[in-house]
């Protein structure tokens, strides 16, 4: 049984710990407010980018990008976002888990992220390259990570690019996502094809009439590399809100854990304690009685 001494000890351990967690849930929720404007101030502008190319590609006719390009996947790559720290609950595994799931030998795996480098190292996949992202993530970090992709799939080293990150829901709800990024088959009305809450109807009347300048494929041409980079950029903002949102959420009921936890050590300690007294009460009372 423990004595009053370890008990304190104890105690006093869980409150610095729970300092430590207090302090760290406020840093995560002033940076999850700035992620959460910034991830939703970009979805607006990549649901009207998804607009004008579903329009540009319905008057271009039978052209045919390069990046459009639909071959037989025999190599994959997929660009795995993750983040650069833990203690942000569950969202790590359950990414890492989606990404276990591509085949070994066909799946070559670009990372952004330091936990998804290291999962590729641990179970001996193939890495073809790795990247970093800041906590506020730069459009030309996506630049970069979206060219090398870019590059592979025109260089026929791949076949297909998926991307696979930690979608913004809410504060309380972020999930695994895997997204097709390259050949660009068919854009929907999805922004940026990440947020079912944010489908629509068709992308046009049918009576409505554009006009392109030079060209529709002069358009398409142009805006293509542009969309897949905005497109990048916006996971990285999702995944940024999604990291510190769990982390805010994780350190909350980290420090509610160890507040309760205090609860139920002084509790404990108070028994012990009132039983010693007790204990010595009876001890003293027994000593007098048998001095008569």
């Amino acid at each position: 049984m423990p004595s009053t001494r370890d008990i304190r000890r104890r105690i006093r351990s869980i409150k610095n710990t729970a300092q430590i967690t207090k302090a760290m849930q406020m840093v995560a929720a002033s940076k999850m407010r700035k992620a959460q404007q910034s991830a939703l101030a970009g979805r607006p502008y990549a649901s009207l980018m998804n607009e004008v190319l579903g329009n540009v590609t319905t008057y271009a006719g039978d052209f045919i990008h390069p990046l459009m390009e639909k071959r037989e996947v025999r190599k994959r790559c997929v660009i795995l976002i993750s983040t650069d720290k833990g203690l942000c609950g569950a969202l790590n595994s359950n990414l890492m888990r989606e990404a276990a799931k591509f085949p070994k030998e066909s799946t070559t795996y670009v990372t952004a992220g330091r936990k998804a480098g290291q999962f590729v190292a641990r179970t001996k996949r193939s890495l073809t390259a790795e990247f970093t992202y800041k906590d506020a993530p730069l459009f030309s970090e996506a630049r970069a990570i979206c060219r090398f992709a870019r590059d592979l799939f025109l260089k026929n080293e791949v076949d297909e690019v998926q991307i696979l990150f930690t979608d913004f829901v809410s504060t309380l709800d972020q999930r695994p996502k895997a997204l097709p990024l390259l050949p660009v088959a068919e854009i929907k009305t999805v922004a940026a094809g990440m947020h079912s809450h944010a489908e629509s109807g068709p992308l046009m009347k049918d009576t409505t009439e554009f006009l392109f300048e030079p060209s529709a494929d002069e358009v398409l041409g142009s805006l293509l590399p542009h969309y897949l980079n905005f497109r990048v950029y916006q996971i990285l903002l999702e995944a940024k809100a999604s990291e510190h949102s769990a982390r805010m959420v994780a350190m909350k009921n980290a420090t509610d854990n160890a507040t309760q936890l205090i609860k139920d050590l002084t509790l404990e300690y108070n028994k012990l304690r009132q039983a010693n007294i007790t204990k010595e009460l009876l001890e003293i009372s027994s000593a007098a009685m048998a001095l008569g």
